[in-house]
């Protein structure tokens, strides 16, 4: 990585920092162990360091602030996995921390063509949170869709093919028109009997089962519904 980008790779114990902002992308259980690593590596009288953890806060940098440097936490709401490089125009991170820190990861994001907004300590544990619904539990509810598919005699492969186009189609209704007007299927209807016909069937995968009565039950109570009494006695039978 640092070949790539022409930096230099360095141990912790012999690094000598010369840069006005440090960013640790690190685990969130090593950010503070990271942080103290490095005290001695620079003067850090009127430096910035940031770190990019969605749950933690720039608590976790008190090392390097005792020692008269501006923390904050800047996170992006995106997800990285191995094998992929995702643009960050438009993404959102959130911010917080010193007024310092704070301008200063600002003026990285708009560098980066991101969207900023701040967000404050108390609030970190249920944005993260909010972001693991908008991504790894969506990615868990697709991997759940593709058992039942299993059920249904399509491969997984075949599965995750063929619920492309719906899926598509699903978030760009969602962009265009909101959660309550994307909403489609035999609970917007109020279709008892086809339901019942799901939780039947799904008695063969009953931890499938489970996800989809929790789904349901988000759904009447968040999305428009018709017959909300009766799916509501069916999806408790």
């Amino acid at each position: 990585m640092a070949r790539e980008f022409g930096a230099v790779a360095a141990p912790a114990a012999r690094a000598q920092i010369r840069a006005e902002v440090i960013w640790f992308c690190v685990p969130d259980g090593a950010i503070a162990g990271a942080a103290a690593s490095l005290t001695g590596a620079a003067d850090w009288q009127g430096k910035v360091a940031l770190h990019s953890s969605g749950a933690l806060t720039s608590g976790e940098l008190n090392v390097l602030r005792r020692r008269g440097a501006e923390v904050a936490s800047v996170h992006p709401l995106m997800t990285f996995v191995r094998g992929s490089r995702p643009s960050l125009a438009g993404v959102a991170f959130a911010i917080e921390g010193t007024p310092k820190a704070v301008r200063a990861a600002r003026a990285i994001v708009l560098q980066l063509r991101g969207r900023s907004f701040t967000i404050s300590k108390q609030q970190k544990e249920a944005y993260h949170a909010w972001g693991m619904f908008a991504s790894p539990l969506l990615t868990a509810l697709l991997a759940t869709g593709e058992r039942v598919a299993g059920a249904a005699g399509v491969s997984r492969k075949a599965a995750r093919e063929r619920m492309l186009p719906i899926l598509r189609q699903t978030l760009a209704n969602y962009a265009r028109l909101g959660a309550p007007d994307s909403f489609s299927g035999p609970i917007v209807r109020g279709d008892v009997a086809t339901v019942g016909k799901h939780l039947q069937v799904l008695l063969e995968v009953p931890e499938v089962r489970e996800v989809y009565i929790a789904l349901a039950r988000a759904a009447l109570r968040d999305l428009p519904a018709k017959n909300r009494a009766a799916l509501r006695k069916i999806l408790n039978a």
